[in-house]
C-alpha cells in the first residue's frame, strides 16, 4: 500500500476597503497557485454574499454573520488541503479575529493580508460605482466612508496597492506562502 502526502491547505484572507484591489490580487494569486498544481478556491466576497449570504443586509450584525459564514467555508476547505483565497472587506476586527480563532482551533494556517489602499485611491478606482453612489446620496453605509473599517493591527502582510501593480501584490502574497511552506 502506498500513501501520498496530503496537500497542506491554508486560508489567505485579503481584507481592505471596497475597490482596494482584493479580488484582482486574489484572482492573480489563485491562477498562479493553480498553475503550480495547488488545489485553490477563490471565495469572492460578492459571490458569497449573493448566494450563501443572500438576504443579509449591511448592519454590523449582518456583516459579522457574512464574515463568519465565509470563514467557516474557508476553514473547511483549508483543513481539507485547499488553498482558500478570500478577498472580503470584513470591516470589523472582532469578526476577523473570530475567523482566525476558528482556524487556530483546527490547527489550520490562516494568513491575514491587509490590502492597504487609501480611500482616495479606492474612490478613484470605484470599480462598482459605490463611491459615486455614496457621494450622490444614493448609498449609505459605505465601508471606510460613512461606515467603519478597522484595519488589521498585525497582519501577516500589508500591500500598498497604490504603490505597486496587482501582479507585484500577488507575487508578495505568493512569496509569503512560499516562505511558510504553503506554496
Amino acid at each position: 500500500m502506498t500513501t501520498t502526502a496530503r496537500a497542506q491547505g491554508a486560508t489567505v484572507w485579503l481584507t481592505g476597503l471596497p475597490s482596494a484591489g482584493k479580488t484582482t490580487i486574489a484572482r492573480l494569486l489563485g491562477s498562479r497557485l493553480k498553475a503550480e498544481g495547488h488545489r485553490v478556491e477563490v471565495l469572492d466576497g460578492d459571490e458569497i454574499r449573493r448566494f450563501l449570504s443572500a438576504g443579509l443586509g449591511f448592519s454590523r450584525e449582518d456583516r459579522n454573520t457574512n464574515v463568519q459564514r465565509i470563514g467557516l467555508v474557508a476553514e473547511v476547505l483549508a483543513r481539507n488541503g485547499v488553498l482558500a483565497v478570500v478577498p472580503v472587506i470584513a470591516p470589523y476586527a472582532d469578526s476577523r479575529e473570530a475567523v482566525a480563532k476558528r482556524h487556530e482551533a483546527s490547527k489550520t494556517p490562516y494568513i491575514e493580508v491587509h490590502v492597504a489602499t487609501p480611500v482616495e485611491v479606492c474612490s478613484e478606482r470605484d470599480v462598482k460605482g459605490l463611491y459615486a453612489r455614496q457621494a450622490a446620496g444614493q448609498l449609505t453605509g459605505l465601508t471606510g466612508v460613512d461606515d467603519p473599517y478597522e484595519p488589521p493591527l498585525d497582519p501577516a502582510l500589508t500591500l500598498e496597492t497604490h504603490l505597486q501593480t496587482p501582479e507585484q501584490s500577488a507575487a508578495s502574497v505568493h512569496a509569503l506562502l512560499t516562505e511558510r511552506g504553503l506554496a
